[in-house]
């Protein structure tokens, strides 16, 4: 008989939780603060042209260039256009500038490659999403809520689950927790803005959220990037006709679930069952 093989999360987890916020407003302290606490990690989408700009200053200023790389350490740090310009009514040229300054001037501040993406406004096309693909966006994320926990089916147009504002997020959240199916994998996403949170005086929105949310042995708490590139890793896994083996031939470890068995499958690894 044919082993019974289902992809997993890391540590064998079938739930996944990953957070997205946008703007890089000085409140991304405490909330990452709140994530800390809870175990859970953020994507944080930035307007690099926009850091240190008082011109169109408001209440909430923006985390300046120096502290980027403290702030977000912990975290990922995403693009968000370099001035947030609502890209669909903007000729493909000046989209390119934008990702592309963003992306190199984010790097600059932190060291290592950005490759994911909120879209500002939520304004996106077609002839976006492939030209962010051959600029190095591995992910945009949308505005649209999507119904359920499932997985993006085109990582350059990731619907949510949820912005935290939604008056049904701790229903969604108790559902989440409380599903114990693990022949599914499951995400829930959530975004928003951080000073959303001061605006509104509720900060006490996201505190219990990630309260109840987070420390749950049977979630895999992951930013978006990390997310992303954990399946594609997946998806690159040979097996066997008959599923007697496989071979890894990526740099990262897959876990499977293997005849109702946990099995790490590691970098560059040939895993005979």
């Amino acid at each position: 008989m044919i082993n019974k093989i289902y992809i997993t999360y890391p540590e064998a987890k079938a739930k996944a939780l990953t957070m997205s916020y946008d703007d890089g407003k000085q409140e991304d302290l405490r909330l990452i603060d709140i994530f800390d606490a809870n175990g859970i990690k953020g994507t944080f989408n930035l307007n690099y042209g926009l850091m240190d700009n008082t011109l169109y200053e408001d209440a909430h200023p923006r985390v300046g260039k120096e502290k980027v790389r403290e702030t977000y350490k912990n975290h990922e740090v995403a693009t968000h256009c370099c001035t947030h310009p609502t890209i669909e009514r903007c000729p493909l040229t000046e989209v390119a500038f934008e990702i592309m300054e963003d992306r190199k001037g984010l790097e600059s501040l932190i060291g290592k490659p950005v490759r994911g993406h909120a879209y500002p406004n939520g304004s996106y096309s077609s002839e976006i999403k492939t030209l962010f693909k051959q600029l190095g966006i591995a992910y945009a994320r949308t505005v649209n809520a999507a119904p359920g926990f499932g997985l993006p089916s085109d990582p350059l147009e990731w619907n949510p689950t949820a912005h935290h504002s939604d008056p049904e997020l701790m229903n969604k959240a108790e559902y989440f927790v409380n599903f114990k199916k693990k022949q599914y994998l499951k995400l829930m996403y959530i975004w928003g803005h951080s000073y959303e949170f001061a605006m509104q005086n509720n900060w006490e929105v996201i505190e219990r959220f990630c309260e109840y949310m987070g420390g749950r042995d049977d979630i895999w708490y992951c930013t978006n990037i990390q997310f992303i590139d954990y399946m594609d890793a997946a998806k690159r896994l040979q097996f066997a006709a008959d599923n007697s083996f496989v071979f890894n031939p990526s740099a990262m470890t897959i876990c499977l679930e293997v005849n109702g068995s946990y099995v790490e499958v590691g970098a560059g690894e040939l895993k005979t069952f």
